[in-house]
């Protein structure tokens, strides 16, 4: 259902610059219940006594399939600089390959550092209500002295800075993890 949901939030952002008013709203909403059946799925498998390694596996392979749907919307929607967006889709990725590297080598899934799953899952829940405010009272886009930014490029700045930088530092500290 995260995954569907996903799906949807992606179709919406990559639509909504040709209806704004009704689909930058359903982007969040579909982005927040994505984000909510995610974290969902892990505590009902726990409950019920139904985790398996391959369920953990699905849920990875889903979780990124779902990032880059929905902020590869982003990046190749007319709100955003492609060559930005790839570069947040990089940062994403490299936070999270961090993350099971730590796990690959037998040190548990790392979790740390400044932008992780959850925090990237409510920032693109913002990202179409700041939009919108973009929307309201001006053009749709911001003037930082010579650089003209959309709130989704404002976010996608974010993800390609901070999820790099997390990803240095989840590898700075696997590489301590990891004996001579």
């Amino acid at each position: 259902m995260a995954f569907a949901l996903a799906i949807l939030a992606g179709i919406t952002i990559f639509l909504s610059p040709e209806m704004w008013e009704i689909l930058l709203p359903l982007s969040t909403l579909l982005v927040i219940l994505s984000g909510l059946f995610d974290a969902l799925d892990g505590k009902i498998a726990r409950i019920t006594g139904k985790t398996s390694k391959r369920g953990d596996l699905l849920d990875h392979v889903l979780d990124r399939y779902a990032d880059v749907i929905m902020v590869g919307a982003v990046a190749f929607s007319a709100w955003c600089n492609p060559y930005l967006g790839i570069l947040a889709i990089i940062g994403m990725l490299m936070t999270s390959y961090m993350g099971t590297q730590c796990q690959a080598i037998g040190a548990g899934r790392l979790y740390s550092g400044l932008l992780g799953r959850a925090d990237r899952v409510v920032l693109l829940s913002i990202a179409p209500l700041l939009q919108m405010v973009f929307m309201l009272f001006s053009d749709g886009w911001i003037n930082i002295g010579p650089i003209t930014l959309s709130a989704f490029e404002l976010i996608m700045l974010w993800f390609a800075i901070v999820g790099n930088i997390t990803a240095v530092q989840r590898a700075l500290k696997i590489w301590k993890m990891v004996p001579l």
